[in-house]
């Protein structure tokens, strides 16, 4: 897997890289993970709002993409071009699933979650240590804040994730 901690590896950048991991796919001690969050997830069930103008997991797995996305961006001094959805920040959903298109959609949309995460790992494992209390191209925030960032903002997106199945069966 990229960006995964080996011996040369400084100790700072290991535990970013802990973090961003246990956050996002790796069993911790305070409950499911964002990438588990999603596991047996139907297209229906990503697309499920709880009220009108309320955000489903279909978005949440978006913006979780986008932000890993625009963080990697910053870190790595790249453009911030646009991710293969239409939007920033949040991103739509289709308004109810297409049968097999929606099942392929559903999963093109965990796919670019995971192909965010492992290229936000990469550049994180080579991201140079004495710039990590720098601030970050584009960003009033340092490369350790956003980094960190990320990892919270997967944990809480996780969380949002777990209430909102909960509410689907109440």
């Amino acid at each position: 897997m990229p960006g995964r901690r080996n011996r040369s590896t400084p100790p700072i950048s290991g535990f970013l890289l802990r973090a961003l991991d246990h956050s996002f796919n790796h069993r911790t001690w305070h409950g499911t993970n964002l990438h588990g969050s999603l596991r047996r997830l139907s297209p229906e069930q990503a697309l499920w709002r709880p009220a009108p103008g309320r955000h489903n997991i279909w978005e949440l797995v978006l913006r979780a993409a986008y932000w890993k996305y625009a963080s990697r961006q910053r870190l790595v001094r790249g453009r911030r071009g646009q991710l293969p959805y239409k939007g920033s920040n949040w991103f739509p959903s289709p308004s109810r699933s297409l049968g097999a298109a929606g099942a392929l959609d559903w999963k093109q949309v965990r796919s670019l979650l995971q192909q965010t995460h492992d290229a936000l790992l990469e550049a994180v494992a080579q991201y140079p240590p004495v710039r990590l209390h720098k601030p970050v191209h584009g960003s009033k925030w340092s490369a350790f804040d956003t980094i960190f960032g990320v990892a919270y903002h997967d944990i809480y997106h996780a969380g949002q994730i777990q209430l909102l199945k909960r509410l689907q069966k109440a």
